[in-house]
């Protein structure tokens, strides 16, 4: 049985990896959250950690896609007229300096259609890869993701992206609840701290990682490498 070296098991659980059933998804890699005068800069919040995913996401995203993995790509913003903007998220952004809709360098933070809004040039989506616009932080909530994982036959998530304690982990409970196999890769998710990042990948694994295995990428990128030799390196 070919299975990913993750932790605390073997991933999928108890049964083989199939990378026509899994998917790799790309979680808000955007200039606002990667580009120090996007919405996270003008918290405060250092980006070298996020800029640093991109070369390492760019590799194992060519991987996947030779195996023959679908590649989806999330996007977090608001409509311009910020009624999808809960009051809530609306003043929490503020106290810290980053109110979503206020002006910025590259556009209104975390509106669509703003240049900080896009994802990074280095990461853009390729022809017919699926990207998925929300407004929260999970890729579920309010979302198609869930539909077109169970038209398309996906069982295995695999996330990579910003921030791991937050849009990938909460991406990562809500794939769980629904069924899904998850992997987090560690070494392609960041957070602006190394110790909030290694928290919640600690947390992900929680009574035996009941939400999602952790792993290098390098470990999966040994399995993909294994199934494109199998298909004769097409």
């Amino acid at each position: 049985m070919r299975q990913v070296s993750a932790q605390p098991y073997m991933f999928p659980v108890e049964r083989h990896f199939d990378p026509k059933t899994a998917v790799l998804v790309v979680i808000d890699m955007q200039r606002d959250f990667c580009d120090p005068q996007g919405y996270m800069g003008r918290r405060g919040s250092d980006v070298s950690a996020a800029q640093a995913l991109v070369p390492r996401i760019a590799s194992l995203r060519t991987a996947a896609r030779a195996a023959g993995m679908r590649v989806i790509y999330t996007r977090e913003g608001h409509h311009p007229d910020l009624g999808d903007l809960p009051a809530s998220k609306r003043a929490k952004t503020r106290r810290a300096g980053a109110e979503i809709g206020s002006k910025g360098a590259l556009g209104r933070l975390l509106i669509r259609g703003e240049v900080g809004w896009d994802i990074i040039a280095e990461l853009a989506p390729g022809p017919g890869e699926t990207v998925i616009d929300k407004v929260g932080t999970g890729a579920f909530y309010a979302t198609e993701l869930e539909h077109r994982l169970r038209v398309q036959g996906i069982d295995q998530v695999i996330l990579v992206g910003v921030t791991t304690g937050v849009c990938v982990s909460t991406t990562a409970r809500e794939a769980s609840d629904r069924g899904f196999h998850v992997l987090v890769l560690a070494d392609c998710c960041a957070e602006p701290e190394q110790r909030m990042h290694d928290i919640a990948l600690e947390l992900l694994q929680v009574e035996g990682g009941y939400i999602a295995a952790v792993a290098d990428s390098h470990a999966l990128m040994d399995v993909l490498s294994s199934h494109f030799e199998a298909k004769g390196g097409e």
